[in-house]
């Protein structure tokens, strides 16, 4: 790789450990939780890729008060440190989506997308600024989905602890995709030293978050307008 890398080699075989390495965690969680579903554990491995993407993408910011700065330009190490380590998450997670869990189209396709985008700009080590903007935006409401799935299958799906998750869920998850999102992408379409293949998957990114927006307005909806007494105490 270039100089970029100069710190550490981010190249094909530390991108195949990290995979290797968000694998054995998925095989650890089978181990600790033997009980559980294989989504159960795989959402274990997400909740962890949630805080470990998020610490490396905060760091890659050199300065917060102008965080787009830099838009289309190359990637610093940090900003590439951030894309290999998430890079090689969602290698794993989409590999064990298609093997280990029920197929969903939506989440391949937004996997596939994250996965090409991530992907092109580890490869050229360009745009590390909108795709580590993208990564934060994309990754900060995941916590409270995980979770959501994770209670159901600890029987808690009509308590009010589930309730308020949901509640703190889609006002994040509204905040991040759906107001600050498209700020981004404006930004990224705007660069002229953009490459076409992170706009392209930046607006794509963009249309699947809205399309996950009216279904989670109407999973919320529904929730609140349930009546009180068909939900158990937290």
């Amino acid at each position: 790789m270039g100089g970029a890398t100069q710190e550490l080699d981010l190249g094909p075989v530390t991108m195949s450990a990290m995979t290797a390495a968000w694998t054995f965690v998925y095989v650890l969680s089978r181990v600790l939780f033997p009980a559980r579903s294989k989504d159960f554990c795989n959402r274990i491995v997400s909740l962890i890729h949630v805080f470990v993407s998020c610490y490396f993408c905060s760091k890659s910011v050199a300065d917060w008060s102008r965080p787009l700065d830099g838009v289309g330009a190359a990637s610093t190490y940090p900003q590439m440190l951030a894309l290999t380590v998430s890079l090689a998450y969602f290698t794993y997670d989409t590999l064990c989506c298609l093997v280990e869990l029920p197929f969903s189209l939506d989440v391949f396709m937004h996997h596939v997308l994250t996965i090409l985008g991530l992907g092109f700009g580890y490869e050229r080590q360009i745009s590390g600024t909108e795709l580590v903007a993208c990564l934060m935006l994309m990754e900060v409401s995941n916590p409270f989905m995980h979770a959501r799935e994770l209670l159901k299958e600890l029987n808690l799906k009509d308590s009010s602890m589930n309730l308020a998750n949901d509640v703190v869920f889609a006002l994040i998850f509204t905040v991040a995709r759906v107001f600050i999102g498209p700020i981004v992408v404006y930004k990224c379409l705007l660069s002229s030293t953009t490459p076409f293949a992170v706009k392209v998957g930046a607006v794509g990114i963009q249309v699947v978050s809205l399309l996950w927006f009216y279904k989670i307005a109407r999973m919320v909806v529904y929730k609140l307008s349930k009546k009180p007494k068909t939900r158990k105490a937290a």
